[in-house]
């Protein structure tokens, strides 16, 4: 707080001088104290601008750390999330690198397998065609040759049977024999 306003002695004693007992009379009364308010007042408004400049110092000392720390761990975090980022990237290549030439293994063996069922079935229809012919010329071998036992067999048959017209005339002649009346050419 201000001290109270002094008029100075000249001025309030032209112009009020009554004024200026008032005020002198004031002063002997309040000086003391009021000087020593204002002592005090000005002790106590140091003493808080000290305080505040000590508080404005350390508020801004801990922003400065907190920002200075925030900034550190935004930074490491971004280093870790960019490195990160750059391994996945990474693996995700390999992967599908893995993948590519897994496909082209698998893509090829198809091939082989298709090319070796190819030449397998090739070689398998050839073996059932020799076969077949085989089994055909045996066949016909066969039937050739049981033709042939058949017909030779008919010929034996032939030439050991007896025709009926032969064995009428045997019996006709056996008939005469028995009956005498069987006459015997002439040679």
């Amino acid at each position: 707080m201000a001290s109270p306003a002094k008029v100075p002695n000249n001025a309030s004693n032209k112009e009020n001088p009554e004024g200026a007992n008032v005020d002198k009379i004031r002063d002997i009364l309040f000086g003391s104290q009021m000087r020593d308010y204002e002592k005090r007042f000005v002790r106590l408004e140091d003493t808080v601008t000290k305080a505040l400049d000590t508080l404005r110092e350390d508020m801004t000392k801990r922003l400065d750390t907190l920002g200075s720390f925030i900034r550190q761990e935004v930074d490491s975090l971004s280093t870790r999330l960019k490195s990160e980022k750059s391994e996945r990237t990474e693996a995700f290549k390999e992967i599908s690198r893995e993948i590519k030439d897994g496909g082209k293994v698998i893509e090829k063996k198809l091939s082989q397998l298709e090319e070796q069922m190819s030449d397998g079935q090739g070689e398998l229809r050839a073996k059932l065609l020799e076969h077949s012919k085989a089994v055909s010329s045996e066949i016909d071998k066969l039937r050739r040759d049981t033709a042939a036992a058949l017909n030779r067999e008919v010929d034996v048959l032939r030439d050991e049977k007896t025709d009926r017209a032969a064995l009428a005339d045997l019996f006709t002649e056996f008939s005469l024999r028995l009956k005498n009346k069987f006459e015997l050419p002439e040679e």
